[in-house]
């Protein structure tokens, strides 16, 4: 059906039309409501019965409105009027790249910047799980100031799709305009031009399709021609599948050396030898233009190590680490002729660190800091048996080495002092220091839940030492506690966290965190006064940058600031850096660290998709929930075993809950907005919860029925800005949940689930008490408690608190901030769960009778969820679909050389 001019669907009357496919037709249209034009994409008639067509022609909708990006066209809407169903996207105005590549090849800094926002836009799509399929010149649109990714019509989820099969589906990838989640063995998807070998074989193709793609299109945006030619589709596919292109220098002799590294990185026929990720190609893009029209050997492709063919692990990574220690002793020296306050004119190296042999890196976004001298890379991490410490690197080094004394830091607010030489750390409840060159950590005061901190030029430490509460300073060297700042009631604030010193050494940065989550203030503040000047807005923690800067997140891009403390304004207006790293929770933690020369950290670590697998007590597989594509997290059972709530994370702020039959495997999303977190209590019945959820402020407990929806209950509304739901009693009455307290830290409460809900403390001390699990026979609680400068396992009675006694002797390992403790049915075993997998045997009586934990396996890295049946035979466990990059932290030598660049 073609739509005349003046039809209407909804608000939208159709204008024009813009251009058709298979399955798709594209009109010009104008929003009548808020008075724009907007481009339409029409679902034909004959095809919108068809109820797999639909279903995709939504899915590609929910995909393209996942991604939010500068270069990729923005979905406002979807709809439908009579039998049609619409999407209604963004007008994009100007020549697509084919258009413009007709008049010849495109200078070499429009390659490399046009390039790098193409490659940016396939980055944000692959995190998101989307893959194009169909890029290629048409669907780059090139505005007055960017490029446009369009037609994210062949794209599809990655994850758990399947392979297609039958006629509908083959069908199906004929379309340019509609979603297409599975590929039928054999059959073709895409433009042959600008397919990948492993596409024309039929074989299931992932992101590395995409960037064999955008190395066709590099190729022709230099060269002008094509990549691979054939007077034939026989012969095009045949110079594809076996030939290599004409060297990019040789067609374009102004093109970099290093540009034509990049484009054959690309290309490489074999998946595994291509570079492998959008956001890689962007960096090296970026660094070749920063480093001229020549750049040679230094480029950014030697400086990432993409192999020339496939090595064993052991091989890769010991080549990788020569080179990355190469050029960080080439960067330093560089660095150490320079002026000590200057970025500019030089050239960004850009490289990651991985953690040690045998060991896995903190979970937290701060859990690692530069020395001020731009040397030393503190950081922290576990080793074999799950023990936390505190390693420091050389920059010019290939080893690390882990502080002794430092056992169960806290993950975030590590700092230095001002000279490089000591570390101040949290752990076991106290603010400590250490020498790096050896010796015991020195305890300075009581930090019950360090939330950062910062040692002046003066021998100062500022820091905050609750969740809660305001900043406080002490010497560096012992003594009188006094505090600083306090959280300013007539502006609702909670808490004032993580302070960062400015040069002077008397005023200093911070963050407010206000009761509503959202965006987090950040102040300026002085020693000696108890004024503060607020500056800006942004979405974690600031960090001083020499020369002169504010460092931090907004809007999912890292930023930077100019500041003047003598006047104490900012000036001008933010500069991007680079995409920020995933903000893990509501915590404000700052997403980088940065030295007094120029050399920037921070988390280079990726999230997988993931899928949420049954497994054994031996850690076998035993079949996968049929659950749409995505990154599932949170697994709460319920009683009885019969459905599961699990979370699906969308974005660092935004995740939706599934309600799962686990014996057919029917999953469907629970209403928007009704549960925060996946940290729910199952009613014994199985057919309420109790969960978290923001309303006014801070998180505040309700309850809901999952039996055909019903209105939300209050069970805890308060002022406390923390809490967290453990479990629903046994016996129905009660809802066991964990609340901040200035005072005494986290402690553990229940609360009546009818009456007059008053909530009582069941275990309040001056340590941090978590968790709260009662028994099945309703004798015992179990919980959680670092009083021993480590979290360990504890039960008492219940409810009475007569009886109580420790259950673990060898600590947790902190998993994400959180453990999985469960009770047997029979009440005869504890599963516990906090990255590996340990059976705690108990013999109820009048005192348990407790054995030794036994590791019934241990978990993968990339295990983000957990979930134990209640005969403890079998878990759900979100795990990684692929395979898992490697825990990082990236290091930018000379970082102010990006600003600005995007």
């Amino acid at each position: 059906m073609t739509l005349a001019p003046g039809t209407t669907l909804g608000p939208y009357k159709i204008l024009a039309p813009l251009g058709a496919g298979g399955m798709g037709e594209v009109y010009r249209a104008h929003d009548t409501r808020l008075g724009r034009d907007v481009a339409i994409k029409v679902l034909p008639q004959s095809l919108s019965t068809h109820a797999e067509v639909r279903a995709r022609f939504e899915r590609e909708a929910k995909m393209v409105s996942s991604l939010n990006h500068p270069h990729i066209c923005t979905l406002h809407d979807i709809g439908r009027e009579g039998d049609t169903d619409y999407l209604v996207m963004e007008l994009v105005e100007g020549e697509t790249l084919a258009a413009r590549l007709a008049k010849g090849p495109l200078p070499v800094a429009d390659v490399l910047r046009l390039g790098a926002q193409i490659a940016d836009a396939l980055s944000r799509a692959h995190r998101a799980g989307v893959i194009h399929r169909d890029l290629k010149p048409g669907n780059v649109m090139l505005t007055r100031s960017a490029v446009k990714l369009m037609d994210f019509g062949l794209a599809r989820a990655t994850g758990l799709a399947g392979a297609g099969s039958g006629t509908a589906a083959a069908a199906l990838t004929q379309s340019p305009t509609i979603a297409q989640p599975l590929t039928a063995e054999g059959t073709l998807v895409g433009t042959f031009q600008y397919m990948a070998p492993e596409q024309l074989e039929g074989r299931e193709a992932d992101a590395r399709a995409d960037l064999w793609a955008l190395g066709c299109v590099l190729y022709e945006m230099a060269t002008g021609r094509h990549a691979f030619e054939g007077r034939s589709q026989a012969s095009l596919i045949s110079s594809i599948m076996k030939e290599e292109p004409r060297p990019l220098v040789e067609l374009a002799p102004m093109s970099p050396p290093a540009l034509d590294r990049l484009v054959r990185h690309c290309l490489a026929k074999d998946p595994d030898d291509r570079i492998q990720t959008a956001h890689d190609v962007k960096l090296q893009l970026e660094e070749v233009a920063a480093s001229g029209p020549q750049a040679g050997a230094t480029s950014a492709a030697s400086v990432t190590g993409v192999p020339a063919r496939r090595t064993g692990r052991r091989e890769q990574i010991a080549w990788s680490l020569a080179v990355v220690a190469a050029v960080i002793a080439a960067g330093l020296l560089w660095q150490a002729a320079q002026p000590s306050r200057r970025g500019d004119g030089a050239a960004l190296v850009r490289f990651a660190m991985t953690a040690p042999p045998g060991a896995r890196l903190g979970t937290m976004d701060d859990g690692f800091a530069i020395s001020p001298d731009g040397k030393l890379l503190a950081f922290e991490a576990s080793d074999s048996n799950g023990v936390s410490s505190i390693w420091i690197r050389g920059l010019d080094g290939l080893t690390a080495g882990n502080l002794n004394g430092t056992e169960n830091a806290l993950g975030g607010g590590l700092f230095w002092s001002p000279d490089s030489r000591s570390l101040g750390f949290f752990a076991g409840g106290k603010l400590k220091k250490i020498a790096i060159s050896g010796g015991s950590p020195e305890v300075l005061c009581d930090a019950a839940s360090g939330r950062g901190g910062s040692w002046s030029r003066d021998n100062i430490i500022i820091f905050a030492p609750q969740a809660i509460g305001g900043l406080f300073r002490i010497s560096a060297g012992g003594g009188k506690v006094e505090e600083v700042l306090g959280p300013d009631a007539s502006r609702q604030e909670t808490a004032l966290r993580y302070p960062y010193f400015l040069p002077d050494g008397k005023q200093f940065l911070f963050l407010s965190l206000p009761r509503r989550q959202g965006n987090f203030e950040i102040h300026l503040g002085a020693l000696g006064s108890k004024e503060r000047v607020p500056l800006m807005r942004a979405g974690a923690a600031p960090v001083w940058a020499e020369p002169g800067y504010i460092v931090t997140e907004r809007n999912r891009r890292l930023v930077a600031q100019r500041f003047d403390p003598a006047t104490r304004k900012l000036v001008g207006e933010p500069l991007d850096i680079r995409d920020a790293p995933l903000i893990q929770g509501f915590y404000g933690v700052p997403v980088v660290s940065a030295s007094l020369n120029g050399v920037l950290a921070y988390s280079a670590s990726r999230l997988a998709n993931t899928q949420v697998a049954w497994w054994d007590r031996a850690g076998r597989r035993h079949g996968v929930l049929p659950l749409p594509p995505g990154r599932w997290e949170s697994v709460s059972i319920a009683p009885y075993g019969r459905r599961a709530l699990i979370g699906r994370r969308n974005s660092s702020s935004d995740t939706e809950q599934w309600l799962v039959d686990l014996k057919s495997g029917v999953a469907s999303r629970v209403a928007p907005a009704v549960i925060d977190d996946g940290d729910v209590g199952w009613s014994p019945a199985g057919d309420r919860v109790a969960y978290l959820v923001n309303r006014n402020g801070p998180e505040d407990i309700y309850i809901k029925s999952l039996e055909g929806g019903g209105p939300e209950t209050p069970l805890v509304v308060s002022e406390v800005a923390f809490k967290a739901v453990y479990q629903w009693t046994p016996d129905g009455r009660y809802v066991v949940y964990s609340p901040s307290d200035p005072k005494t830290g986290f402690d553990v409460w229940r609360v009546p689930v009818d009456g007059d809900r008053k909530p009582e403390p069941l275990v309040r001390t001056e340590a941090n008490e978590s968790g709260g699990w009662v028994s099945p026979d309703g004798r015992w609680l179990a919980y959680v408690s670092d009083e021993s400068g480590r979290d360990e396992i504890y039960a008492q009675s219940y409810p009475a608190p007569a009886r109580r006694q420790q259950l673990t002797t060898t600590g947790l390992r902190d998993w994400y901030g959180s453990y999985v403790v469960n009770w047997s049915h029979d009440g005869r075993e504890l599963i516990l769960f906090n990255g590996d997998v340990r059976a705690l045997e108990i013999e109820p009586g009048p005192a348990l009778r407790v054995g030794v934990p036994r590791r019934l396996f241990a978990t993968p890295a990339g295990v983000v969820g957990f979930g134990v049946m209640p005969d403890h035979q079998r878990f759900l466990v979100s795990e990684p679909v692929g395979d898992v990059d490697a825990d990082a932290i990236g290091l930018d030598l000379n970082w102010a050389a990006a600003l600005g660049k995007r």
